[in-house]
């Protein structure tokens, strides 16, 4: 079980994001991003070495408002060979230095959240320690374990991340996310797997739409 601490960061999580955002392909804002925390959760890692923390922040820098998805690890020394994923480095009041990367790039970040499609592990909390976040929902279909895809170098595009598994299989993740007014209808005909959750509007209301969708074929055209 993960233990949330409430304390000071130099720098804050979104001040490392909005230094960040603009290098990635489905950033669609302005050079300054203007950010705000609208949700996410956390994973737990079995080990208790490495933080799982998935952001779901909204940028107002844009022509018009974007929302986005950004897993994080944190870990207490940097993880090797994944220097082209490093978000940055912060000083966290009772842990110390903290390394921070795009989770799409972490093996730990991968095994829990297969385990979490699977249905092996729950979404926990973003902060509060050891309660579950109900408002995560997901779903899997089909005999036998989920294709992994640790170790699978992630691919980016204008509107998310891939992750490749073996026999076709691969893991979507939606950086941009979008309000569906029902998930199951939004899930594409090949999807064996998916995960959803909610976040918080601009304006203060709350939508939902999908996180990210397993497929185990072809993708469609």
């Amino acid at each position: 079980m993960a233990v949330i601490h409430h304390t000071t960061l130099r720098p804050t999580k979104l001040e490392l994001l909005a230094a960040w955002l603009p290098s990635r392909p489905w950033y669609s804002g302005g050079d300054e991003p203007e950010l705000s925390k609208a949700g996410g959760f956390r994973l737990d890692d079995p080990r208790g070495e490495v933080g799982i923390e998935f952001l779901v922040v909204n940028d107002a820098s844009g022509a018009r408002p974007a929302t986005y998805l950004v897993p994080l690890t944190y870990r207490g020394a940097p993880l090797d060979g994944a220097g082209h994923a490093l978000v940055g480095t912060m000083e966290h009041g009772v842990l110390g230095r903290r390394w921070v990367y795009d989770g799409c790039h972490d093996p730990v970040w991968a095994a829990q959240f297969t385990a979490l499609v699977e249905g092996r592990v729950q979404a926990q909390d973003q902060d509060t320690s050891d309660l579950p976040d109900r408002e995560v929902t997901r779903s899997r279909t089909g005999d036998g374990p989920v294709p992994t895809v640790v170790g699978s170098p992630p691919a980016d595009d204008p509107s998310g991340t891939e992750l490749h598994a073996p026999h076709g299989a691969s893991l979507r993740l939606y950086r941009v996310l979008h309000p569906v007014p029902d998930v199951a209808s939004a899930l594409p005909p090949e999807a064996a797997g998916h995960v959803a959750g909610s976040w918080r509007l601009p304006d203060g209301t709350r939508a939902r739409g999908l996180f990210a969708v397993l497929r185990t074929g072809p993708r469609s055209r």
